[in-house]
């Protein structure tokens, strides 16, 4: 049997029943005074979205992908089990929130730059190219 998981001692269950201030106190200091200093106007809009989509979800509606560009967004209780969109600079990358990311940001899990895959040089490339035979 798979252990449940525990956030600082708190189930899912319990973080999701906690005010936001109480919740706020279980955060790491960066997390907690980002939080504190308060949310933008576009994690406020995300956020606000959750809720809607949330809602409409539990009235058994298709709930379109939430999309967003806010990525220093701090995953919260309430987002576990929705997916959002994070935009990585290019695309909107999906992303599955579990109980796990709680108290990361959201920018950590839609990675913004594509590991460099080197292929053979090409005609010019170097002065050693100049004597790689051509087929």
């Amino acid at each position: 049997m798979p252990k449940e998981f525990r956030y600082r001692g708190y189930t899912v269950e319990e973080l999701k029943n906690t005010s936001m201030d109480e919740f706020i106190e279980l955060l790491p200091a960066r997390q907690r005074r980002s939080l504190l200093r308060g949310l933008t106007v576009e994690q406020r809009k995300l956020l606000e979205r959750i809720r809607i989509a949330r809602e409409f979800s539990k009235n058994g509606g298709q709930v379109k992908p939430i999309k967003t560009h806010a990525r220093d967004m701090i995953i919260l209780p309430e987002m576990i089990g929705m997916t959002i969109h994070v935009h990585n600079g290019k695309e909107f990358i999906p992303v599955q929130i579990k109980p796990e990311m709680v108290g990361h940001y959201l920018g950590e899990f839609a990675i913004t730059n594509k590991p460099v895959k080197h292929g053979t040089p090409g005609i010019g490339a170097s002065r050693s190219s100049m004597y790689v035979p051509l087929k």
